[in-house]
């Protein structure tokens, strides 16, 4: 019996212990022993595997105790797994560190106060993971007390900002053994303390908890940081000389975040999918860390669970609804002319070329145009292609890094033109439409392409729905899409509920010649006249039909209108 897809699973204990399938990433632990230092920090985007690794680590190192002391033995967990086969160099190390684990990923709150509770909360339970230490006498009566107090959040807020490194202290006077610590997802409280407006606040806070546990930590072994940003040494790693930070461009330890090729394969073949590649790789592949080619790991074990199901299953936008697109609808929404005509090329299937700043803040973001698009970079909606050195800095060339992800870049637009053409004045491109005012159709729409971002691979299907939307809010009208009609489908036909108004019959057309556009929109007029698109229409009752040709070119357009009843 195959094993079955551990979908939201990230604590390697529950893995193994249900006897999920599990990509084997030990060799990450070997890696950390073979090149020990203070303070690690990984950024990767959202779902690349972060959590699940600190629990791999976790699990590993700890020397672990319940609340009251007893112990727990995790080496069944490593037995036939990568690093067991590396021999006792690394597997003397298994469960020989106290470790303390802390994730804020939780802090995702609407204000300072609700954000900093929780991570108060997030301390107190770690506290309480290692309730033991209040049985010994390893700590004074003092220490204890201080203790209790963290644990039951009673403490002043001074004791929570300095209780990691009083942990360590705690830990390494009971076990007689310097600390792990492992924080995940340490730039999620800054960037909803961005876009929720107490980033100031916020920032302070986790400075001050970092320094005292990473800077000042005599009891610290080492540490290990997961983020999906890099953010930089002065916003909250104010004079940490021993950090040492992994990005989505380093070479060392690409291989450990998300699936590579070959586990990719190794997945598909397991579940007997192996036909499958090619699609996986078109959605879900396309990431670069290093020069290590990557899978998106949620979206490919999703896809194969539902694949294992229904054989017949097509690929989704799996990862759109787990990560935060808020830098996508900032570029977005903030976008000038040039900005469109970028993300324009992108959808396209072309490149651009930015240059690349990793150490930046969120209160960076706007103060170029190409921090921003770094943001997109580091947090997986682009993908490196390409780079130059001039000057000193690094030039990425950039591209959308599969189907998947612009599927969100194109949903993400979407929506925000939907809800920015509800704020724009239909009245006189109706009017226009309904009395036959060619003109001023052409002028409306013309304003309303300039200010839009369209996808040029699918024209005809972005030019459609761009006309449908516009027509949507029509009133005392039904609007019908490819209805069947005569020897064919008109594009867009609107129906009156009165009859004796006019129904409107239109067929579109695109070019990439503006040349062109006066001759295909006559050809859409021809084809409504060859195909009797308006005979149905007389079948039912309507007595007068306009009809219209339209070709769209880029940000413009051309419309020939005919009538034929008269």
């Amino acid at each position: 019996m195959r094993k079955s897809i551990p979908i939201g699973y990230e604590d390697l204990k529950e893995i193994i212990d249900k006897n999920l399938y599990y990509v084997d990433k030990t060799e990450l632990i070997a890696e950390l022993i073979d090149h020990p230092q203070k303070v690690v920090l990984f950024t990767r985007p959202r779902r690349f595997g972060k959590t699940l690794n600190l629990s791999m680590i976790r699990r590993f190192f700890e020397k672990e105790l319940d609340p009251c002391g007893n112990p727990s033995d995790n080496a069944y967990m490593f037995k036939n797994l990568k690093i067991a086969g590396r021999g006792n160099k690394y597997m003397a190390h298994q469960g020989q560190y106290p470790v303390i684990n802390l994730s804020l990923k939780s802090a995702k709150q609407p204000d300072y106060d609700m954000a900093y509770e929780i991570i108060k909360c997030e301390i107190a339970d770690e506290f309480g993971r290692h309730s033991y230490l209040t049985q010994t006498d390893a700590l004074s009566d003092t220490e204890k007390e201080r203790f209790r107090n963290i644990r039951d959040r009673a403490a002043e807020k001074i004791d929570y900002v300095t209780a990691l490194l009083f942990l360590s202290k705690c830990l390494e006077k009971y076990h007689q053994k310097k600390v792990i610590i492992l924080i995940d997802e340490y730039d999620v409280p800054l960037e909803n303390a961005y876009f929720s407006g107490f980033y100031d606040r916020m920032t302070a806070f986790i400075r001050s908890l970092f320094e005292s546990s990473l800077k000042t930590n005599q009891h610290l072994e080492f540490a290990v940081i997961t983020g999906c940003l890099r953010i930089s040494r002065e916003s909250i790693f104010t004079g940490l000389n021993n950090l040492n930070i992994y990005s989505v461009q380093s070479i060392r330890y690409a291989e450990y975040f998300g699936f590579t090729e070959p586990e990719t394969e190794e997945i598909l073949s397991y579940y007997g999918l192996e036909h499958k590649l090619g699609e996986l790789k078109h959605w879900y592949d396309g990431y670069r860390f290093g020069s290590t080619e990557i899978y998106n790991p949620w979206s490919v074990l999703q896809y194969t669970d539902a694949a294992v199901a229904n054989p017949d299953e097509y690929p989704r936008a799996y990862w759109a609804n787990t990560s935060s697109n808020s830098i996508i609808r900032e570029l977005v929404e903030q976008a000038d002319m040039e900005t469109r005509q970028e993300i324009e090329m992108l959808i396209a299937g072309d490149t651009i070329e930015k240059p690349v700043h990793e150490d930046i803040t969120y209160e960076d973001i706007h103060k170029t145009k190409e921090n921003l698009w770094n943001f997109l970079y580091f947090t997986g909606y682009l993908r490196e292609v390409g780079r130059r050195m001039e000057e000193r800095t690094l030039y990425l060339t950039l591209s959308i890094p599969n189907e998947e992800i612009k599927y969100i870049y194109e949903n993400t637009i979407r929506e925000w033109f939907e809800t920015k053409v509800q704020t724009y004045d239909f009245s006189e491109f109706y009017r226009a439409v309904l009395e036959e005012d060619t003109k001023s159709m052409e002028e409306q729409m013309k304003v309303l392409l300039r200010g839009s971002i369209s996808y040029y691979d699918t024209q005809e299907k972005f030019y459609h729905g761009f006309l449908f939307g516009l027509l949507s809010g029509l009133q005392n009208y039904e609007i019908k899409s490819n209805r069947e009609s005569g020897d064919g489908r008109p594009d867009i036909v609107l129906l009156p509920y009165d009859e004796q108004q006019p129904a409107v019959i239109l067929e579109l057309k695109y070019t990439k010649k503006i040349t062109e556009m006066e001759l295909l929109s006559k050809e859409a007029l021809l084809q409504i006249k060859e195909n009797h698109y308006n005979e149905d229409l007389l079948d039912e009752g309507y007595t007068s039909i306009i009809s219209y040709g339209i070709c769209f070119c880029k940000k413009t357009c051309r419309v020939q209108k005919c009538n034929p009843i008269d």
